[in-house]
């Protein structure tokens, strides 16, 4: 019966109607495979050359935003007016401010030692960000075999550092442009002796000071790259070589080589965040 009711209906449709429910049958069809084949292309992983050209493109845009952002600092430092009087001033409110932070540290600890009677209301302590207090000083502090930095703040805490890339773990980019002039102040034009001071010399050098024979561009075709970092707190770049260790400012632009920089694009960037 079921045949005969199918069969009864189909000879009621007209032959333009079924050309036009065979039409939608195959336009159906057509989005169907479009979409099967859509998926197909997502899943496939890509080829060389996508791969090659996905690079290409963060490259170029990378080197773009390099060279504009050194170009808006050049145009910057073009006005910036150099002289002994400007300096003078700023570094006597430099003392000035480091002497009124030791102030408001002493009177924030004398408030700390007082306690409050029972019968006042309980404030919960919001914790504030706060910066360390300035860097003032540096020194070589041995013990036994070995030595170490130890860098002397505003509020006279001490803290020692093992190696140079330990510091910079914990420094932010002021402390490290603190310790570069403390340097630059004690050793002038001259260049230090001792093995420790000389290497805390050259790798802050090496930083700020970008001259075409420095220890980048020295040691480049000798050794190959086997690990390279980012020090987010400090925005420095590190690239570790074969008994050579070399810190760079991200935003600087340093002589590196076309294989060099090869060398460190396959090597995993290690960085805190």
């Amino acid at each position: 019966m079921a045949q005969q009711i199918q069969a009864e209906e189909q000879e009621e449709l007209s032959i333009e109607e079924k050309s036009k429910l065979f039409v939608q049958l195959l336009e159906a069809r057509k989005k169907y495979f479009a979409v099967m084949r859509a998926q197909v292309e997502r899943n496939k992983p890509p080829t060389k050359a996508q791969k090659r050209k996905t690079m290409s493109t963060y490259l170029k845009t990378w080197l773009d935003t390099r060279i504009i952002s050194s170009e808006v600092r050049a145009e910057e430092s073009e006005t910036i007016v150099e002289g002994s009087s400007k300096r003078e001033g700023e570094e006597l409110e430099q003392e000035s401010s480091k002497k009124q932070k030791l102030e408001e540290d002493k009177e924030t600890a004398e408030l700390q030692e007082v306690v409050p009677d029972k019968e006042e209301v309980v404030i919960d302590d919001i914790p504030l960000a706060t910066n360390p207090p300035s860097i003032v000083d540096w020194k070589i502090h041995k013990e036994g075999k070995k030595s170490y930095y130890q860098i002397i703040r505003a509020d006279r805490s001490l803290k020692m550092y093992l190696v140079f890339s330990h510091m910079l773990k914990s420094f932010d980019r002021e402390d490290l442009e603190t310790l570069y002039k403390l340097v630059k102040a004690k050793y002038g034009s001259t260049r230090p002796v001792e093995d420790f001071d000389l290497v805390l010399y050259g790798d802050l050098k090496t930083m700020f000071d970008t001259h075409v024979e420095n220890q980048v561009c020295k040691y480049q075709s000798d050794y190959r790259v086997l690990e390279r970092k980012l020090y987010d707190s400090c925005r420095v770049h590190s690239v570790r070589k074969q008994n050579v260790h070399n810190h760079m400012l991200v935003e600087k632009r340093y002589p590196l080589t076309s294989p060099t920089i090869t060398d460190m694009l396959n090597k995993k960037l290690k960085a805190d965040h």
